[in-house]
């Protein structure tokens, strides 16, 4: 049977999609196109054969997605003036014609868009990361981490020891980082110290940041009037590139679904375990979109692989009673099942409950 989603006309999707948006950029766009839709315009020929998308497709984000390409990419130079990450400070309750004739121009490009999945990296995540990591070494005692990330994306916060984290009271990472993240923390927490000696990652769909079309993408899917996010993840690509050359394992993010890629991943690490490492397998919003079948794989593999070594799961995840929350419920930041506290869904702020 259709859910309630694929039962609804793509001008119907558009105008609920517009209501999470009110007063921004994609808001106003949004429910301009739902009109054009309806009106036959070129919104129609866009969504032309996509009419009946899956559930959770998010068809909107990725045509703006799509649009914000031909943007970065100069070929709607016109536009930039709404975009306030490139400095554009005009109204974007008046972006609409401009942008109807760009859509006009370019449909076959913005039919492909359809194809693209919505995917970002937000390396702001990487404050619960870093509160899970020093956990996971206080609980074993151990501060060799090897890290292990599934729905990776680009792997971005995979170098979570090579970011810069500062707040009034302490300090952390290398002082050189093209990506500081100040602040953020509300709780308790002071970070230990550790060594990550082997960091990989997998995701259904890896992003490639040392290509020109993986950066794009990344780009093309943070909300342009988000001006400080576009900013982090400019400091991060530049950190993942620097990274490259710097670390003895650079950033491996292999193309894998979760359960398969853990059980493999474990059964090659070296046996027995170094009594001086722990294994940290981090996730942050992405249990939603794994089937029940894969959820219950990854847990067996993360069961079977803690009778050989010390293993600890790191998650930044909607709560099990709301699947398919909207953003802005907050996350909560769990180590092996026990609750933290909360996160932003862009990872700030890390909220820790009191212990």
């Amino acid at each position: 049977m259709a859910g309630v989603d694929e039962l609804a006309a793509p001008s119907e999707r558009l105008r609920r999609q517009a209501s999470h948006h009110r007063g921004d950029l994609y808001g106003h766009l949004m429910l301009a196109m739902a009109d054009d839709y309806e009106a036959g315009g070129p919104v129609a020929a866009v969504y032309r054969g996509h009419e009946r998308a899956p559930s959770g497709s998010l068809l909107s984000l990725r045509v703006l997605a799509g649009l914000f390409r031909l943007v970065l990419t100069g070929r709607a130079q016109e536009l930039a003036r709404f975009y306030p990450c490139l400095g554009g400070t005009a109204d974007p309750a008046e972006a609409w014609p401009a942008v109807r004739e760009v859509m006009a121009a370019h449909v076959p490009e913005l039919r492909a868009a359809l194809d693209v999945p919505p995917q970002t990296n937000e390396v702001g995540r990487s404050r619960a990361l870093l509160v899970g990591v020093c956990e996971a070494v206080r609980r074993t005692g151990r501060r060799r981490v090897r890290l292990f990330e599934v729905g990776a994306s680009a792997g971005l916060n995979l170098l979570v020891d090579q970011i810069r984290f500062e707040t009034a009271s302490w300090s952390l990472g290398p002082p050189d980082s093209p990506l500081v993240l100040r602040d953020g923390f509300e709780g308790d927490f002071q970070p230990a110290r550790f060594d990550i000696v082997s960091r990989r990652g997998c995701d259904r769909v890896p992003v490639d940041v040392s290509s020109p079309e993986g950066r794009l993408r990344l780009r093309s899917f943070v909300w342009p009037w988000q001006v400080a996010r576009h900013q982090s993840l400019t400091a991060a690509l530049e950190l993942a590139l620097r990274a490259g050359s710097r670390l003895r394992q650079p950033v491996n993010v292999e193309p894998a679904d979760a359960g398969a890629w853990l059980e493999r991943v474990f059964d090659a690490l070296p046996e027995p375990g170094d009594p001086a490492e722990v294994c940290v397998v981090w996730h942050s919003i992405t249990r939603l979109y794994w089937e029940p079948a894969e959820q219950a794989r990854a847990a067996a593999a993360i069961a079977a692989a803690r009778s050989r070594r010390a293993v600890v799961e790191v998650a930044m995840e909607y709560p099990q009673s709301a699947p398919g929350a909207p953003t802005g419920w907050p996350a909560e930041l769990t180590v092996d099942g026990d609750r933290l506290g909360t996160v932003g869904d862009h990872g700030i702020p890390v909220r820790l409950d009191r212990r």
